[in-house]
């Protein structure tokens, strides 16, 4: 079983996109897709809903997309061809409180890709690639952290300097780079590297996550 996690700097940057089209490349390792949401302040992970309830209620919440509409993340996923889709929904802060059931999750899987960066935090993907665009400004505190993490980093084509401040790529100076020029998020280059990677770990020792 391998597991796959796509990050990204800030919202709108091309993760369920970079998700949805690997799903849709390599169908035949019947993925599991698993997106995961932190809220804040005033909205339940329950439902993802205003909420004004206590600190410890509903702070996490797992549920299975079964709509194939393709109107939300989850259920694009499914268009895409997942076997299976979920959705983790947690107060920020609180995602290892849900580990326990991901975990559970990640071991009914073939073969799972995940859209987040915190959970690089509990678990060593066999492949963590992140999506940066030079045009978004903002940069989660969370894809910084884990940025010498990822072992490929998918850059938006841009024509100008980057518009996020005080953030250095240093981390991941070193790592694969691969150029993306929307709404092509996914590339024949990318599906390659994917796919080799997929296949060089097919005999590797278990127990590692």
């Amino acid at each position: 079983m391998a597991v796959i996690v796509i990050g990204g700097h800030s919202r709108s940057v091309g993760k369920t996109s970079v998700v949805a089209g690997l799903i849709a490349a390599l169908p035949e390792f019947h993925w599991t897709a698993i997106k995961i949401t932190q809220y804040g302040h005033g909205i339940c992970s329950a439902n993802g809903e205003l909420c004004d309830c206590a600190t410890d209620d509903h702070s996490w919440a797992v549920t299975e997309e079964r709509d194939r509409a393709g109107e939300s993340d989850s259920s694009r996923f499914l268009v895409a061809g997942a076997a299976r889709s979920l959705w983790v929904r947690t107060r920020q802060g609180f995602l290892a409180e849900a580990m326990p059931r991901l975990r559970e999750e990640l071991g009914k899987t073939e073969n799972a890709i995940i859209e987040s960066n915190s959970v690089i935090r509990f678990i060593r993907p066999d492949l963590y690639v992140t999506v940066l665009d030079p045009g978004t400004a903002d940069f989660k505190s969370s894809a910084r952290e884990y940025l010498d993490r990822a072992d490929l980093v998918l850059l938006h084509e841009s024509p100008g300097d980057p518009s996020w401040s005080n953030v250095s790529l240093k981390p991941a100076a070193d790592k694969p780079q691969l150029r993306i020029t929307p709404p092509q998020y996914v590339t024949p280059e990318l599906v390659g590297l994917v796919r080799a990677r997929l296949a060089s770990i097919t005999s590797a020792a278990p127990g590692k996550r």
